[in-house]
């Protein structure tokens, strides 16, 4: 079997330009034993740990590179609810009674971020207020669809603004005709809150080992976790690798796809922030291939957008996103953008994440396909639940049905990227 990629410090990006100082943590050397061995130190990994170290397990995170060194340290840092296919998408695929508590869930995970937030003291620039945006008249009324169905499902939040002069006051551009407001939304610094909850897990007596790659699990009422200087026997296991799961478990590779993902931060605006964002809050449009930005604590742009399909990386990652910003804000003609960066996140074939059992004590969650900040903090509750043998709602995730892409590995990119490319023309028609 081949071993997971190689570490990496961190990526370059602003996040980790502006993150907190964080000690490195050492490589894991020789063998060591756990009640939990939790292979990533992302936002699942660690929301997995709090929640298992909180109940009194001993727990041992390994990662391959650095905390919160894929999507969770790089990503738009916004609160945005439900999956990737909203619930009303889950109905009609699998049925009321598959859809019912996944819809129960689908608010769950802003309250952990807030909570563990407040309740570790987490520095990470946390804000209230997020804005979904349409930029033609029928993705208003997928608007106002959005509203209903969450409002049925208990969110009350949401307000939908149509009149001009009130979306001005809250995005200043030309290009939306309708804003709808989610008081419950929200955002903030990724890698601080990564950075924030490993400190949280360490204060609880978890272990988190960094550079410490792992290159098989043996299985076993006991199981081995391998990397290659140590290893670790535990009762149980939680693979939350995510799009770098590389070649450690085939099966999980095979029903996913990693796709990547670029940002852009401009320089600091200063009083010109106002003049973009004067809400403050964190906006993502509604079409199929969208558009998300913010402001920083300092006032940068956060601006991100657009999908590569398989995760190659662009050679100038500002070329595909500064025209995306000046189509929205062309008042920022000629201001500097000081970062642009990728990251990975791993798409399903249906959009909805995955969650289940490698062997009976070896759990697994992947696949957010776009929407994992809320949800990984969630799974990460779940995976605790079930360890501690309460695995009614990690089981509602894992009877998802799930598939292969087509064309497997070989022609999986290509045939995706045709899909998208109908929906990204739906867009650009209106339609």
């Amino acid at each position: 079997m081949s071993p997971m990629p190689p570490a990496h410090p961190h990526a370059p990006s602003y996040y980790a330009a502006s993150a907190h100082a964080a000690p490195e943590r050492p490589a894991l050397q020789g063998a060591v034993e756990a009640d939990v061995c939790i292979v990533g130190a992302g936002y699942t990994g660690l929301s997995a740990g709090i929640s298992l170290a909180e109940a009194g397990f001993r727990v041992v995170v390994l990662e391959q590179s650095r905390v919160g060194w894929g999507a969770s340290g790089r990503n738009g840092g916004q609160i945005v609810h439900s999956y990737s296919r909203d619930i009303d998408v889950i109905q009609a695929q699998f049925g009321a009674d598959m859809a019912r508590p996944l819809g129960e869930m689908m608010f769950e995970g802003a309250h952990i971020i807030r909570d563990r937030v407040a309740r570790y003291g987490i520095d990470c620039d946390l804000k209230n207020g997020g804005i979904y945006a349409a930029t033609t008249p029928r993705k208003v009324g997928q608007l106002r669809e959005h509203q209903a169905l969450w409002e049925r499902w208990g969110h009350r939040d949401l307000t939908l603004i149509t009149d001009a002069p009130a979306i001005q006051s809250m995005v200043r551009s030309d290009r939306y005709c309708g804003l709808l407001v989610d008081r419950s939304g929200g955002h903030f610094h990724p890698l601080n809150l990564a950075l924030g909850e490993a400190a949280a897990l360490e204060q609880l007596g978890g272990r988190i080992h960094e550079h410490s790659g792992v290159t098989r699990i043996d299985r076993g009422a006991t199981a081995t976790v391998h990397t290659a200087q140590g290893q670790v026997r535990a009762r149980f296991v939680i693979v939350a690798c995510n799009a770098y799961i590389g070649d450690l478990e085939p099966a999980l590779a095979a029903k996913s796809m990693p796709c990547g993902t670029q940002v852009i931060a401009t320089e600091p605006l200063g009083a010109l922030a106002d003049e973009v964002l004067p809400s403050d809050h964190c906006v993502e449009d509604n079409n199929f291939l969208l558009d998300y930005f913010r402001l920083s604590a300092d006032k940068r742009l956060i601006f991100g957008g657009g999908v590569i399909y398989g995760a190659r990386d662009p050679a100038h990652v500002e070329s595909i996103i500064v025209p995306k910003m000046l189509r929205a804000f062309p008042q920022l003609q000629g201001v500097k953008v000081d970062f642009g960066w990728t990251g990975n996140f791993l798409l399903t074939l249906n959009r909805l994440p995955q969650m289940g059992r490698l062997a009976d004590n070896i759990y697994y969650s992947q696949g957010c396909s776009g929407h994992g900040v809320t949800f990984t903090h969630l799974a990460g509750r779940l995976l605790g639940e079930a360890i501690r043998g309460q695995a009614e709602r990690f089981d509602a995730f894992g009877r998802l049905p799930h598939y292969p892409f087509p064309g497997g590995r070989l022609l999986r990119v290509p045939f995706t990227a045709m899909g998208a490319l109908w929906y990204e023309l739906r867009d650009r028609l209106g339609v």
